[in-house]
């Protein structure tokens, strides 16, 4: 039986970009964003969790083969076409990449359908710092980056940078002035997220909940998971989304 054979398959189109999409369970909407390669198995797993806690999750297909498990040859396959596709920024600075306009799209369709205070959006690696991104849009309530890696922290100005334009990140400021709170998550010892934990410290001050956790690992939710980490996923949806999940269900 496939992982993913539970879930129901469907697709989102905005802006010109269509990308399949994949939707279980009942309760608040989240957004979960794979990392590369793609839909793994523990992405997936992950999200099971989620709607194991109430939650209604959508994973959009955005790259890569569902399913298909983390490899060196399943990413070596993969990044060489996020480097060159026109929905992702990976090395330019002070820009938010393209994707965003399709994913603002898909939160507030769902929010429009399941009502509440917003939807919440958790980016991973690649597409860490998207969840930021979503956050313009209002229908997010509850943006997670989990080790934020764009653009590529070649250099001290790709690691500090938000992957946002300037407009975006003087939105993302107003909706952080205004309540909204972001939770970041990384191993202390990632270089990847550079250093953008500094620049959003200093970005949104208190609205930043910085979460360092120690070691060397990268993927704080999946391949490297932390419990610390996803405890902390849950006891922020649970109180930003309006529903009583701050504990597992399953435990």
């Amino acid at each position: 039986m496939s992982l993913l054979d539970s879930w129901t398959r469907g697709e989102h189109t905005a802006g010109g970009t269509t990308h399949p999409t994949y939707r279980k369970g009942t309760g608040p909407g989240v957004i979960v964003l794979h990392e590369i390669p793609g839909l793994t198995p523990k992405v997936i797993g992950y999200a099971e969790e989620l709607v194991a806690a109430g939650y209604t999750v959508v994973l959009p297909h955005l790259f890569g083969t569902p399913e298909a498990p983390l490899s060196a040859g399943a990413i070596a396959k993969v990044l060489p076409k996020l480097c060159v596709s026109k929905e992702f920024t990976t090395m330019a600075t002070g820009r938010t990449s393209p994707i965003a306009v399709w994913l603002r799209s898909l939160a507030r369709s769902l929010h429009e359908e399941l009502g509440g205070p917003g939807v919440g959006a958790l980016g991973m690696c690649f597409t860490g710092g998207f969840a930021l991104a979503m956050m313009v849009d209002p229908a997010v309530a509850a943006p997670v980056l989990a080790q934020p890696s764009l653009p590529f922290a070649v250099g001290k100005a790709r690691a500090a940078d938000l992957n946002l334009s300037s407009a975006d990140l003087a939105a993302v400021k107003e909706r952080a002035a205004g309540g909204c709170a972001v939770l970041g998550l990384r191993y202390a010892g990632d270089r990847a997220v550079g250093t953008r934990f500094e620049t959003l410290t200093r970005a949104l001050g208190d609205a930043f909940l910085r979460v360092d956790l120690d070691g060397k690992g990268h993927s704080t939710l999946t391949e490297h998971r932390s419990e610390e980490a996803v405890d902390r996923v849950l006891a922020f949806f649970g109180d930003k989304l309006g529903a009583d999940q701050a504990r597992r269900p399953w435990s």
